[in-house]
């Protein structure tokens, strides 16, 4: 409770400084919000014990987040710590962490991957190559793709991808359950 306590102390003084530094009266604010200027002034000195139907309409009116007028402590560290692991003789590097739905990995395929074993289950994948040349097999199509080319398909249908020869490929992949396709689409620029 202590942290509470602590928090709504700290609204009146976040208040008036954010009226005084966008130079706005309190019968202004009054105006704008609705709420009387004996109750603005009574939520700035402290006296009165803020609430969100009257922080709702200041925050409207200063056009900032509710979080701005709380003093929301901020978030941890949002990074995701990624842990490179060997699949298949690649590294790969999940970037989703959640089970189901749609999974993102970073994949880099070694040079010496360039003999196709096709194989087929359900879902669909999205290939998007960063460098390097990807070779793809899908079912009767033998394909090659350079760095900010993408490919995407039903995995049902027999596939395989590793490098063109010419060295490692790095790429990221999109794979989501079937039904759940990606509908992103890379066309090259127009050259002019």
């Amino acid at each position: 409770m202590d942290k509470i306590a602590q928090a709504l102390s700290e609204v009146g003084p976040r208040l008036k400084r954010l009226r005084t530094q966008r130079e706005i009266t309190l019968a202004a604010l009054s105006e704008a919000t609705g709420i009387s200027k004996s109750t603005l002034s009574r939520l700035e000195s402290g006296q009165r014990r803020p609430s969100l139907e009257l922080l709702f309409p200041i925050a409207q009116a200063h056009q900032v987040p509710l979080d701005e007028l709380v003093g929301t402590p901020e978030v941890g560290d949002p990074r995701i710590r990624l842990t490179p692991r060997r699949a298949h003789g690649r590294i790969v590097v999940p970037l989703t962490r959640q089970p189901g739905g749609i999974a993102a990995w970073k994949i880099l395929v070694p040079a010496d991957q360039t003999e196709p074993e096709l194989r087929v289950h359900d879902g669909y994948e999205w290939l998007y190559v960063l460098s390097g040349r990807l070779r793809l097999v899908l079912a009767e199509h033998d394909l090659v793709l350079a760095a900010g080319q993408v490919a995407e398909f039903d995995t049902r249908l027999p596939h395989w991808f590793g490098s063109a020869g010419a060295g490692a490929v790095e790429i990221l992949s999109l794979f989501g359950p079937q039904g759940e396709r990606m509908h992103v689409r890379a066309q090259p620029r127009a050259k002019g």
